[in-house]
């Protein structure tokens, strides 16, 4: 069996069922209703769905909050009344960085609370709960950046590789990687474009910076420590070096 047959493969194994991570996210929403009080303007899914690089042992579904301008409180009242709702409700919870994590019929749920910064636009601030301060992003503008750069297979299996070997690596901050290091490469043989993608994240991981396409202010590499990076480019070096398929993705 050829490389690229079974990676591909492996991408199938890990199929996402749209359609019912969807409903186990809209399960969700008469609790969001009642927790935005008048001030949610939407609640959307984004990130992984919407980029098309969402796998099943990963977050299936990112519901992204759009608050009001006018939304009283602070962004950490936000991202922690909405805890407060989820946890109420009955629901398991996750306080993750920017996100509210949680379990809806077997499907994981990431909700992520955000206050528009206008009345208008897509141009949000995020509370950071590591550094307990606040970012702005447009996640319009990140699903556009992964959705167009036609690496989404190569990003599955670094998504895939990296919940198989237990590795803490934000979502965006590995989309961002595996495209930086694919930049110059063709299309179509994933296998060696994989084998670039390990490569280049041993190499370069903890040296790279990467900034926010929606804001040069927000550096999202830094959303790792350098112990952190440190042990993705190790464990990305391992497996580089391995001398068969079932011993990198499985």
């Amino acid at each position: 069996m050829s490389g690229d047959i079974y990676l591909n493969n492996v991408i199938k194994k890990y199929a996402v069922n749209i359609s019912n991570a969807q409903n186990a996210g809209q399960l969700m929403y008469p609790i969001l209703q009642r927790w935005g009080n008048g001030y949610m303007v939407k609640a959307e899914f984004s990130g992984s769905l919407s980029k098309g690089t969402a796998i099943s042992i990963g977050t299936d579904a990112d519901i992204f909050l759009s608050m009001s301008s006018s939304t009283p409180g602070t962004l950490a009242d936000l991202y922690n009344t909405l805890h407060n709702a989820i946890s109420q409700a009955g629901y398991e919870t996750r306080r993750q960085n920017v996100s509210i994590g949680t379990t809806v019929n077997g499907y994981k749920v990431d909700l992520v609370p955000a206050r528009r910064q206008s009345q208008y636009g897509n141009d949000h601030s995020l509370y950071l709960r590591k550094a307990a301060s606040y970012t702005k992003t447009n996640i319009n503008t990140h699903i556009t950046y992964v959705a167009n750069s036609n690496r989404l297979s190569e990003i599955k299996l670094a998504k895939i590789w990296c919940q198989l070997h237990q590795l803490d690596f934000p979502s965006f901050y590995l989309e961002m990687s595996v495209i930086d290091s694919l930049k110059y490469a063709r299309s179509g043989n994933i296998s060696t474009n994989f084998l670039t993608v390990l490569e280049f994240i041993s190499n370069n991981l903890t040296a790279t910076q990467y900034v926010d396409p929606a804001n040069t202010n927000n550096i999202i590499s830094n959303d790792l420590t350098y112990s952190e990076k440190l042990t993705i480019a190790n464990k990305a070096k391992l497996s580089r070096s391995q001398k068969n398929w079932g011993s990198i993705v499985w």
